[in-house]
């Protein structure tokens, strides 16, 4: 199984994916771990990130998705072409994708301190360049309830796609 917990920065991506991991028993990668120095630098300045200082990120999110035989990794995969880069290779990569609003999202990140992440200029950068997934391209959860109840909406999405996809949808007598 192979996961990628998406969204703007603040969503929960980090929280939700580590504990999605460890309910599951697998690994768990943030992908901001994986940023450059100079990256994280900008983006400590205020400053957002351009599809070219992303490019060797992704590669190297790329790589490590197709390397590790399960994983859950924290990206934010805000464009539908990282999400496209980011699944070659890999066919069954599902995508979860907290979905917030810019309040509910800006309201959380005022609260966090010690993270590179600054100010509601660089959110909105983040939110300009969301090209949201689809339903039959991610799980869609709506993270304004509690950090519990997305991780059980999240076990509970992913356990039914398990589900239709071990039983197909009727069997030959046509029954579920």
């Amino acid at each position: 199984m192979k996961i990628v917990v998406m969204g703007v920065s603040g969503c929960g991506k980090s929280r939700i994916g580590a504990a999605l991991a460890q309910r599951l028993d697998l690994p768990f990668f943030d992908a901001d771990d994986f940023h450059s120095a100079a990256n994280v630098e900008k983006m400590a300045r205020g400053a957002p990130l351009t599809d070219a200082d992303r490019a060797q990120w992704l590669t190297d999110l790329s790589a490590l998705i197709q390397r590790e035989p399960s994983l859950v990794l924290a990206c934010s995969a805000l464009k539908a072409e990282y999400r496209g880069l980011l699944r070659a290779g890999a066919p069954g990569l599902q995508y979860v994708y907290l979905q917030g609003d810019f309040d509910t999202i800006l309201q959380r990140l005022s609260q966090r301190r010690g993270h590179y992440f600054k100010g509601p200029d660089m959110l909105l950068s983040q939110f300009t360049a969301l090209e949201e997934p689809a339903a039959d391209e991610a799980i869609l959860i709506d993270i304004r309830q509690s950090a519990e109840e997305v991780l059980t909406a999240c076990l509970q999405a992913l356990d039914d796609m398990g589900s239709s996809r071990s039983h197909p949808a009727s069997d030959s007598k046509g029954t579920q």
